[in-house]
């Protein structure tokens, strides 16, 4: 079957070159070429690109170009692919100064990735994504105003076609199990150029990228939301990409991972994206949402072998708190019961805090109040316990509906639990609670 060819058994293949010399296919200074590299130990073959390379891929883009036969383009390809995996410097070769204008080394490979073949597609995409990225060493830039204009579209072109190719292998791969990690693999290396950011985004790539930051257990899928998590990484650099990752739910996803992943080069990436999003739009206040500020601390409390992963924690940290600082009185509030630590900070207390916002209570049916009441389940901490308490009794006293919201919901029962916790705040904020729970003003006052 095509699609489980392997380059070692291509490369087993004999080509008869001579053949294609007749048919004028090739010339005789290719055959004589052909004839010293094909089958060559791997030593040889790298002294003759040391020597020759140019030469070499000017033959091997040639047949590319001109062969149609199956066998033979599928040769080719596997022989570029073993050349350039052994060194992916010699992808340089591809842009040396002496290929004519009308010598177009990308046109035989964008062309080839339309081919119903796997081996085909998947070879030409590798050596495309190696040969494009080997282009940022060489003079002629792609912003660069002094580049001829023809060549600069070219190039647009080039990307545009290897980049449509590989969004639709995110919509629809053409190999079930390699071909989104193909396309995926290949834009962590190409989103490293800020051009195909934005085109990529421009394309709506990104919401076909952002599924695919999901929890991961196996090695294999461990490297693909890697690969993943680092395309995110390096499209935040881009001020564009703000507003697709906020349609397609990308901090929730990255946040998720984060909290979860034990692999280091995996959190490592996330939060580097955190670093760029948290001065961008407003990431910053909706990792706050998101209850961030509190999965920071926990990774600030991990051992990291990594510099830069503690460094950028610091800088996400430092601007979480700056966004908590400038929200309003409400914001403030659910960042900290979001964070999971309550303390006894002035809203608590304040009437005219609980009068003004006992409506926002509501939002996303009853999110903030249901987290309350989460925390009493799930917290640990003796204050946080207590404060909880105090504001769940807060809002019965009032909201007009308060006592039968909170019934609904379920938080009696967790509130008497603590009525005979260890801590005696937090047995007498539970006490009081419950004393607003009860309906009946006869209980209240026999509680109290």
């Amino acid at each position: 079957m095509d699609s489980e060819l392997t380059r070692e058994e291509v490369l087993k293949r004999d080509i008869p070159w001579e053949t294609y010399m007749t048919a004028k296919l090739i010339n005789s200074t290719g055959l004589q070429l052909l004839r010293r590299y094909d089958h060559r130990p791997d030593n040889v073959q790298a002294a003759l690109l040391e020597e020759n390379g140019v030469s070499y891929v000017r033959v091997f883009v040639g047949i590319l170009r001109d062969i149609s036969k199956q066998e033979t383009v599928e040769y080719m390809l596997a022989m570029v692919d073993e050349m350039l995996t052994a060194n992916p410097k010699r992808a340089r070769l591809f842009h040396d100064k002496s290929f004519q204008d009308n010598e177009d080394v990308y046109r035989p490979f964008i062309r080839l990735l339309s081919k119903k073949n796997w081996f085909i597609q998947e070879k030409s995409c590798k050596i495309l994504t190696l040969i494009i990225s080997a282009r940022q060493y060489e003079d002629i830039e792609i912003e660069d105003p002094s580049a001829p204009q023809k060549k600069v579209d070219t190039f647009t072109e080039v990307l545009r076609g290897l980049l449509d190719w590989l969004i639709s292998q995110l919509r629809s791969p053409s190999h079930p199990t390699r071909g989104i990690p193909t396309a995926v693999s290949s834009l962590a290396t190409l989103l490293r150029l800020p051009k195909v950011r934005a085109m990529f985004v421009k394309a709506d790539g990104t919401k076909l990228l952002a599924p695919l930051i999901t929890p991961a257990t196996n090695q294999q899928y461990i490297q693909l939301l890697y690969e993943a998590v680092l395309c995110i990484w390096l499209l935040s650099f881009y001020d564009g990409s703000v507003e697709a990752f906020s349609t397609g739910r990308v901090l929730p996803r990255l946040v998720e991972i984060v909290k979860i992943s034990t692999k280091e080069k995996v959190v490592r990436v996330a939060v580097m994206a955190f670093r760029n999003l948290s001065n961008k739009g407003n990431c910053a206040a909706e990792l706050v949402d998101l209850g961030m500020p509190k999965v920071v601390q926990n990774l600030k409390m991990q051992a990291w072998n990594d510099d830069d992963l503690s460094q950028a924690l610091d800088v996400v940290d430092s601007a979480l708190k700056d966004s908590i600082r400038k929200l309003s009185s409400f914001d403030k509030y659910k960042a900290e019961v979001f964070s999971g630590n309550l303390d006894w900070s002035p809203m608590h207390k304040d009437p005219v805090f609980w009068r003004e916002n006992i409506s926002k209570f509501e939002e996303n049916d009853f999110q903030v109040l249901r987290i309350l009441i989460t925390l009493l389940d799930n917290s640990r901490d003796p204050k946080t316990l207590a404060v909880a308490c105090h504001d769940i009794a807060q809002f019965i006293q009032i909201h007009p509906a308060g006592r039968g919201i909170i019934l609904d919901l379920k938080a009696k029962e967790r509130v008497m639990k603590h009525m005979s916790h260890p801590n005696p705040e937090v047995a007498k904020q539970a006490l009081l609670c419950v004393q607003k729970i009860l309906l009946s003003a006869k209980y209240a006052s026999y509680m109290q």
